[in-house]
This record gives structure tokens, C-alpha cells and sequence, in this order.
């Protein structure tokens, strides 16, 4: 059955595969069962999904895999609750339900000719993937492309083998750190911010985007700020605060907004205009 008419219902899909991305990281690649709703979902980057376990409940994330390859839906979901306990017991063949997609995207298309600053912490990655990938799949459509990321640890990094394929790319760079030293890791030691700060991009012509724990964010906002990016360089997601994802609940609200509907993505000078509630 097409439920692309009613917000209210789920598609139903199908588990294909599991990546164990981090210890309380995985990643699950979906695909739809009607083939027809499958071939006809259209969704921008940067907008989420309800994924549902049926008698437990519904919980939001990013679309991370890109629009330009669509064999199936990808969502990366951290252990933190019943729910995402639950989506974290599911095996290949299991059924999922997907709501969606909701909310806004990244601006891309203002961004063209642009270079593009990408500034990740942890799960944070998940967003930026996939308009990291998309970026990479209209490469032309774009200038120098830089990704920092972080963790609290090598092992808490997602996406490790596209990390190895980033790396290994002539025409993007890539820049790794960790909160402290561990054995046998030889990239930067220290915070995402800090590091940022060493690293020191020149503002002019970028747009830097950044998601990661809240923390990192406010920390990676005040080190943009330093560094000389205006609010309108800068953009982040808050999709962790998004809940009926259709502006009902009024669970995620900041002021007169709410992130389902007015959201997830915001450039900073719109964040400026809410309420200090982050």
C-alpha cells in the first residue's frame, strides 16, 4: 500500500543490511516493499524519517545515505532508549516502518560554487554524509571540499570504510582527530573545536556546516564566530529535538518554531532569531 499521501501512516520496509558502525552505532540500509513507492520516493539531504518498531514506538533520523543512490534508504542510529534498543535488535529480512520524509534539507543549491566546510562529532557525521555524498556525486557543482571529524575515540568513528575511501580522494580533504591519545592512532589528538581553531580555514567564499553532540556545537559555533564566518556562512541540523515529526506534538518547538516543520536544518543567523533555548 502507497502511504505517500498520509502523514499519519508508515510505509512498510525491509531490513537489507546492518553496519556496526561504533559500539552503540548501527546502521541500517532499508528498503521499501512496494517497489513502486520505492522507485518514486524523492526526499533532499538533510531531511529525516520516523523509523517504527510496531508496539514500541517511532523515533527520527537523518536520511544519510544521498538521493543520487537510492538501491535503498540508510539511517545510523545511536543506542540511547527503548526505541533505538529495539531498531538495534533488527536483523537482515526484519521489517521496519519509515515515515517520511520530513522537515527541510541543506540549502545545496545555494551553496553551489561555494567551498564547503564540513565539521562532524561522532553520530554528527550522519547528516553531513549524506550531503558529503551528494556533493561528491555533482562534484563539479562545487568548490575545495574539506570534512573535520571527530570522536571521543578511533572506535566511536561511523562510516570508517568510506572514511578510508575520503582519504584516499584528490579531490576533497579529510581531516581526522580524537579526543585523546590512544595506541597506534597517529592523526590529531583534540577536541573537534580546538582543533578547528588550529586549523584555522579562511572564511571567504566557504559555508561551513557542522552537526555533532550539543556541546561540540556550541564550541565549534563560537570557534566559527572567531575565526570570522558570519551567521549566513554557517549551518547545522537539530533533528535529535524533532518527535511527531509533523508539527502536532508540539514536543520541538524554540519560540514560534518548530524544528519538524520550520527545521531541522537552520543556518545560524536563523538560530540567532529563536529563543536561547539550545
Amino acid at each position: 500500500m502507497d502511504n505517500s499521501g498520509n502523514p499519519f501512516l508508515p510505509d512498510i520496509g525491509t531490513v537489507g543490511k546492518v553496519i556496526h558502525e561504533a559500539p552503540n552505532i548501527k546502521s541500517l540500509q532499508v528498503v521499501l516493499n512496494d517497489q513502486h513507492r520505492m522507485q518514486s520516493f524523492r526526499f533532499e539531504p538533510g531531511q529525516v524519517a520516523q523509523l517504527s518498531i510496531f508496539g514500541v514506538g517511532e523515533a527520527t533520523f537523518v536520511i544519510n545515505s544521498p538521493p543520487t543512490r537510492m538501491e535503498y534508504l540508510q539511517f545510523s542510529i545511536m543506542r540511547a532508549g527503548e526505541v533505538t534498543e529495539r531498531l538495534h535488535q533488527l536483523k537482515e529480512a526484519d521489517p521496519v516502518g519509515v515515515r517520511g520524509p520530513l522537515g527541510n534539507w541543506f540549502p545545496y543549491e545555494e551553496m553551489k560554487g561555494k567551498d564547503i566546510y564540513f565539521i562532524g562529532g561522532g553520530i554528527g557525521m550522519a547528516p553531513l554524509r549524506t550531503l558529503l555524498l551528494f556533493m561528491l556525486d555533482n562534484r563539479e557543482d562545487y568548490g575545495n571540499i574539506t570534512l573535520l571529524y571527530g570522536a571521543r575515540s578511533p572506535q566511536d568513528l561511523c562510516y570508517k570504510e568510506e572514511l578510508k575511501d575520503w582519504e584516499g580522494r584528490d579531490d576533497m580533504e579529510l581531516i581526522l582527530t580524537v579526543d585523546r591519545e590512544f595506541p597506534d592512532w597517529d592523526r590529531r589528538v583534540g577536541l573537534v573545536p580546538n582543533v578547528l581553531k588550529e586549523l584555522a580555514p579562511s572564511p571567504e567564499g566557504k559555508v561551513a556546516v557542522t552537526c555533532g553532540p550539543p556541546i561540540m556545537i556550541r564550541f565549534t559555533l563560537q570557534a566559527l564566530d572567531g575565526l570570522g564566518f558570519k551567521d549566513d556562512q554557517v549551518i547545522t541540523t537539530l533533528e535529535r529535538r524533532m518527535k511527531c515529526g509533523i508539527g502536532l506534538c508540539g514536543r520541538c518547538n524554540i519560540g514560534t518554531k518548530y524544528v519538524c516543520t520550520d527545521g531541522p536544518v537552520f543556518s545560524l543567523a536563523q538560530l540567532k532569531e529563536l529563543p536561547p533555548e539550545l
